[in-house]
């Protein structure tokens, strides 16, 4: 399960087109009618409709409203909260996209061996401008052994490829791209190195 969220941590595609007035109008009773995995886990509704025009800061505003509005589900409410503070990050709102991040942190139990939380360290760091702090990191990331028999499954109930470590491409991004914008810095994530997956 950690590895199906930390995959659905990107936020959207990160060349999108300038927010218009007319660009960032959504059917908002729609929106908040809809159940979590239509309203974030869908890549071509819910909030990301909003993104992927260019309405960052419309979007996040919409994840906040949903999640005021519904009951927060304990193991994927810091996912919702991860995708706000990339929103606010990728519209300039630092100070409350680091709130968020560090709000998504999961406990030391959920994120035993698999570098959720050393993302968020360099994830805050590069918002912060703190770039021993990236560094360390991203440092702590790359050593970071794969947990003993992880083999994520598919939908297909097969295994399937996957990335290991998990977000090291992301934090590679912020370090080459390290004094530009975080919504610019995101997009120089190079792929990520693919585990593949071992045939059933």
């Amino acid at each position: 399960m950690l590895a199906f969220l930390a995959l659905l941590a990107a936020p959207i595609q990160t060349e999108t087109p300038p927010a218009s007035s007319t660009g960032c109008r959504y059917d908002k009773p729609a929106m908040m009618a809809l159940d979590e995995r239509a309203f974030d886990r869908t890549m071509t509704g819910g909030w990301r409709t909003l993104a992927k025009a260019g309405c960052d800061a419309q979007a996040a505003d919409l994840i906040a409203e949903w999640r005021s509005s519904h009951p927060a589900n304990a193991r994927t409410a810091g996912l919702l909260q991860w995708h706000e503070g990339q929103l606010r990050a990728n519209a300039g709102q630092t100070a409350r996209a680091i709130a968020l991040f560090d709000a998504a942190r999961k406990s030391a139990e959920e994120d035993a061996g698999f570098g959720w939380n050393l993302y968020v360290d360099g994830s805050i760091a590069f918002l912060r401008r703190d770039l021993p702090g990236l560094d360390a990191a991203r440092a702590k990331l790359t050593a970071l052994p794969r947990p003993a028999g992880y083999a994520p499954i598919g939908a297909d109930g097969k295994p399937r490829a996957y990335a290991w470590p998990m977000n090291l491409n992301i934090l590679d991004g912020f370090v080459a791209c390290w004094n530009r914008p975080y919504k610019q810095a995101y997009a120089c994530a190079g792929p990520p190195k693919t585990i593949v997956a071992p045939k059933a």
